[in-house]
């Protein structure tokens, strides 16, 4: 009996060269790189005090002190508080608890010293719609020395005695109410605000007023 012949079929290997594809996508990397613009560092600008102090008569400043600015306590427990000009220690009534977001901590900035912080704000809106229009007509150095005018007081319809706040932070206050107050100070044009610590009479201001910081 004759055997059947099976034929065996070849088997083809497949090979795929990646190398134009290197080529390709160091092209494509290149391309990106080249058109695409990285982003710009932030940064925050700081209002320092002035040294100046033999022009200024110490009644004045006094008075300046005392008529625009504001105490702000960064507590525990997402709490937070404000006192009108430089905190009286022996009356705890002057501490108010306000709440966070544009119907708390915002409105009580916009609303103080006959909205002065509001023009301040609006101006700002009208700069950023002027740049958002019109970038080249508000190059990054004319934005900046026009916002810096604003958050001084230098303003179109004249000149507003700018507020000053002071932040008061607790040891016990969360980090992140510690940047949402630093986001207030930038949306509402606060252009001068410092940090400090929960002092001794700061605590008895606290115990007073029945406060957990």
């Amino acid at each position: 009996m004759a055997k059947k012949s099976t034929s065996k079929q070849k088997k083809m290997q497949t090979r795929v060269d990646f190398t134009p594809m290197v080529d390709m996508m160091m092209l494509l990397i290149t391309f990106f790189m080249l058109c695409t613009s990285l982003s710009k560092p932030q940064s925050m600008e700081l209002a320092m005090p002035s040294k100046d102090s033999e022009n200024v008569d110490q009644k004045d400043r006094q008075d300046a002190k005392e008529s625009s600015s504001m105490t702000l306590y960064v507590l525990a427990n997402d709490k937070i508080f404000h006192m009108d000009g430089i905190p009286d220690y022996n009356d705890p009534s002057k501490l108010i608890e306000t709440s966070w977001g544009k119907d708390g901590l915002r409105k009580v900035l916009q609303m103080y010293d006959e909205g002065q912080v509001l023009k301040m704000m609006k101006e700002k809106a009208a700069l950023d719609q002027k740049k958002a229009e019109n970038s080249a007509a508000v190059p990054d150095s004319t934005y900046k020395n026009e916002l810096k005018a604003i958050k001084s007081g230098k303003l179109k319809d004249g000149t507003v005695q700018p507020l000053t706040i002071i932040i008061k932070v607790s040891d016990k206050a969360s980090y992140s109410n510690l940047i949402d107050v630093l986001d207030e100070m930038q949306i509402c044009c606060i252009g001068t605000y410092m940090l400090d610590n929960i002092k001794p009479d700061d605590e008895k201001l606290l115990k007073a007023k029945g406060v957990a910081y």
